[in-house]
């Protein structure tokens, strides 16, 4: 289930409840956003670009549009309850459980384990993704 502070965002800024989720460019995750990034994609490849000019690196600009483009649109209901397509899950080596984190204009979508087994540049995720799973499992043994 997408959380309220994630999907009130996205339903809001484009009139309609569709998750676009793909594969994330570097890190083993999904990366999830609305349907008006999409109209954003030719601008973010011009940035993409203009920097990799500056920087004297190289850009690959078909390769990255088809990462980019590379992605299911999914609904979601009021609630926020969506359905991972096997492909996705795949991707994204989800298992039996989700953790979101916002980065900015995005969502990434982690199986918890494999965020938890990341380095220290991802702290700051571990931190409330244990918590998060910590929350859920008092809730669950609540009940």
């Amino acid at each position: 289930m997408l959380p309220p502070d994630m999907r009130n965002p996205i339903a809001q800024a484009s009139d309609e409840r569709v998750l676009c989720v793909g594969k994330h460019e570097s890190w083993p995750c999904l990366i999830g956003f609305g349907t008006d990034r999409v109209a954003r994609f030719e601008d973010i490849l011009d940035d993409l670009e203009d920097k990799a000019i500056r920087s004297g690196k190289d850009f690959d600009r078909a390769m990255r549009s088809a990462k980019m483009w590379s992605f299911k649109r999914i609904n979601f209901d009021a609630s926020g309850r969506f359905v991972l397509t096997s492909t996705l899950t795949d991707l994204g080596r989800i298992d039996d459980a989700l953790y979101f984190h916002g980065v900015g204009q995005v969502i990434t979508i982690w199986n918890p384990q494999v965020l938890l087994d990341l380095g220290e540049d991802f702290e700051i995720f571990q931190v409330y993704c244990r918590q998060e799973m910590a929350e859920a499992h008092a809730k669950a043994k609540a009940k």
